[in-house]
């Protein structure tokens, strides 16, 4: 079955794309690989979903769910800028970052959300390396932001 074909089996559709502002790039294509800028968990509208601090403001199930959005939100600027994610051989590497109340050091959980996600949708090619990292802010208030890379067929 086609990665395509299995979004369409889960139910997922993809949000976006959500371009990053210039002189940037959403992905860059270099040696066999694609690489995103970070993703945030924006929905079908745009909009953050699950804003706010991991640990204060939002549960761990809650941020995980952001991670999910940001997979999701991965997958579409994968798709704007190969024609499809069929092109993509598996995922490599997921880079996560967590807004984190002081002490709270469950970062891994959050960034399963979007490891999960991916792992749904690529099957064995979607394991991949990873970090989670716990950081006091990021762009637009949100709870989560990733970065992943892929190998290309």
């Amino acid at each position: 079955m086609s990665f395509e074909a299995r979004l369409v089996e889960l139910g997922l559709v993809l949000p976006g794309p959500f371009p990053p502002h210039d002189p940037l790039d959403a992905v860059i294509i270099h040696a066999g690989r694609a690489r995103t800028s970070g993703q945030l968990p924006r929905d079908h509208d745009g909009n953050l979903v699950h804003p706010g601090i991991v640990g204060a403001d939002l549960d761990v199930d809650q941020a995980a769910e952001a991670a999910r959005w940001c997979a999701l939100n991965a997958l579409a600027v994968i798709r704007s800028n190969l024609g499809t994610i069929d092109a993509v051989d598996r995922v490599l590497s997921v880079l996560g970052f967590v807004t984190s109340a002081p002490g709270f050091v469950q970062q891994p959980s959050v960034i399963d959300g979007a490891s999960r996600l991916l792992s749904e949708v690529f099957g064995p090619a979607g394991r991949h390396s990873r970090s989670a990292i716990g950081v006091a802010a990021l762009p637009r208030g949100a709870a989560v932001e990733i970065e992943v890379e892929v190998a290309l067929r």
